[in-house]
C-alpha cells in the first residue's frame, strides 16, 4: 500500500511563514494528485490545496495569493505557506489520489497522519 510523511508545522504568529512536506512510500501512481486537506476543532475537514502530477493546481479561495503548493516528484509535495492567520490553524493532512479507474477494494485516497499548524495572534 501507501505510506504518506509529513513534516513541518508547527507554531508561529500570525503574518509568519511555515512549510509543509508529505512524501509517498510503498506503491506508485503514475496519474494521481498530492494534496493538503486542514481540519481545525469543531470544524469539517477541508481542502487547502492540490497539485496533480500533470501539474494543474487547485487552492482554497481563502489561501489564494498566500499559499504556494508544488509537487517535488511524482511522490511528494510541498505546501509553503505566508502571511498566516489564525484561521488557518488546524490539522494539516497530506493526501494522495489516484485518479482513473481502480478495482474493486482498492483505495482512491490516502492520508497522512496529520501535523498541527497553530497560528497565534
Amino acid at each position: 500500500q501507501v505510506q504518506l510523511v509529513e513534516s513541518g508545522g508547527g507554531l508561529v504568529q500570525a503574518g509568519g511563514s511555515l512549510r509543509l512536506s508529505c512524501a509517498a512510500s510503498g506503491r506508485s501512481f503514475s496519474r494521481n494528485t498530492m494534496g493538503w486537506y486542514r481540519q481545525a476543532p469543531g470544524k469539517e475537514r477541508e481542502l487547502v490545496a492540490t497539485a496533480s502530477s500533470s501539474g494543474t493546481t487547485n487552492y482554497a479561495d481563502s489561501v489564494k495569493g498566500r499559499f504556494t503548493i508544488s509537487r517535488d516528484t511524482n511522490n511528494a509535495v510541498t505546501l509553503q505557506m505566508n502571511s498566516l492567520n489564525p484561521d488557518d490553524t488546524g490539522v494539516y493532512y497530506c493526501n494522495l489520489r489516484r485518479l482513473g479507474p481502480i478495482r474493486i477494494g482498492e483505495l482512491r485516497d490516502y492520508w497522512g497522519q496529520g501535523t498541527q499548524v497553530t497560528v497565534s495572534s
